[in-house]
């Protein structure tokens, strides 16, 4: 293992603007929200210091934050952005256009629910308003999590055989403002490892025009999105070529399921973001008494890792899901992907869905205890949705 050079105790947010330091983008374009506002205030002051030549953007608006990074990335600019919550569904429109302009942009998300009423604590209700937006979906468990999967965005965006636009996903204020320690690579390292920009059909090319967001009506339209589809089908191949190289560096292994204790589980527990922290810490207490559970925490959303989950499912007695984010009218996001993974598995484990921690509310070691509960006893029903730490 790689020995560790650079260990401080920082906020997830400033893993993250270090992280951008270390990348050292062309263009950053933002506006500040609330809980994402010290990763771009920290990246500010690289700038002002003279630390990184990016080129730096302050916009009237998330719209306009996005429209700039789709314009400088075009152009062949490394770029990228960062948002949380509103300022994400404000750039709503912009996304689609960058991600079926297929460029690789990387986006920092501090997850915060969205309004209203107004409410600037965690849930994933943002990026799961996004998430046919065609972006790939990284999800961070920890600080350590948010300043790696940054790093190893880049390299997965701007892969020729994906080009798409890659989206780091943290808790707000949980991960964001929390102070933890982190083990920094070096900077020579890091900047080895992300590499040059590989730039593909540049605007500014003039020796070889190209045509950027044309209009595009039923003789084309649906070819190139075709072409998305086909791109995320090569993300999990490149996801983990990446993560093999960066584990090489870094000692920190990274797969598109992350496993915890799930080799002899009947029960496994399934859910995103920092909540995983907190099931590892009940499975360990479980296990004292005896009971054979396990968590799977995804570390990307999309493309959805259906296969490896499917492997890891069948045969198993219950399988529990957490979603930090309601679809009104339909199962939870998080849910409804695993349980249709779960159609074609030999052998069924029962499963559950748990609706948890909206509008930043704890999820507490004895919510998710209830939640196994219901599965020893076999009282997980598919068709129900069961909400955790919930006034009824």
């Amino acid at each position: 293992m790689p020995e560790v050079k650079n260990r401080q105790a920082v906020t997830g947010a400033q893993a993250v603007a270090n992280a951008m330091r270390q990348i050292n983008p062309d263009v950053v374009a933002a506006y500040p929200i609330t809980p994402q506002t010290p990763v771009v205030e920290y990246f500010a002051q690289y700038v002002a210091d003279g630390v990184v030549e990016t080129e730096m953007i302050p916009v009237e608006s998330e719209h306009s934050a996005m429209s700039a990074v789709v314009g400088a990335a075009a152009a062949g600019a490394r770029a990228m952005t960062a948002t949380a919550a509103n300022g994400l569904a404000l750039m709503h429109e912009i996304v689609y256009i960058a991600a079926s302009s297929r460029l690789p942009i990387v986006m920092a998300v501090a997850n915060r629910a969205l309004s209203g009423p107004i409410n600037i604590h965690c849930d994933h209700s943002d990026a799961m308003a996004e998430r046919d937006s065609g972006w790939i979906q990284l999800w961070a468990e920890n600080a350590q999590e948010a300043y790696d999967l940054t790093l190893m965005a880049i390299r997965i965006a701007e892969h020729e055989d994906v080009r798409l636009p890659v989206m780091v996903n943290f808790d707000g204020f949980i991960i964001s403002h929390g102070v933890e320690v982190v083990d920094f690579l070096d900077d020579e390292v890091a900047k080895k490892f992300v590499g040059e920009p590989k730039v593909m059909y540049p605007l500014l090319d003039t020796e070889h025009p190209v045509t950027h967001g044309p209009l595009d009506l039923y003789d084309y339209y649906f070819e190139h999105k075709r072409q998305q589809i086909e791109a995320m089908k090569h993300v999990e191949k490149v996801f983990k070529e990446v993560a093999e190289e960066f584990a090489k560096i870094s000692g920190r292994k990274y797969d598109l399921l992350d496993k915890y204790k799930i080799d002899d589980a009947e029960y496994i527990m399934i859910a995103l973001g920092s909540t995983a922290g907190t099931i590892k810490y009940t499975v360990d207490l479980l296990r004292e008494e005896g009971h054979k559970v396990g968590v799977v925490k995804p570390q990307i959303f999309r493309p959805f890792p259906k296969n490896e989950l499917q492997e890891l499912l069948n045969g198993r007695k219950g399988v529990i899901v957490l979603d930090r984010a309601a679809s009104f009218g339909a199962e939870a996001p998080l849910y409804e992907a695993v349980k249709s993974a779960l159609y074609e598995v030999a052998v069924r484990p029962q499963i559950g869905s748990y609706v948890y921690g909206l509008g930043g509310r704890d999820i507490k070691i004895e919510h998710i205890r209830k939640a196994f509960e219901d599965a020893f006893s076999g009282n997980l029903i598919a068709d129900e949705e069961r909400y955790l730490g919930l006034r009824e």
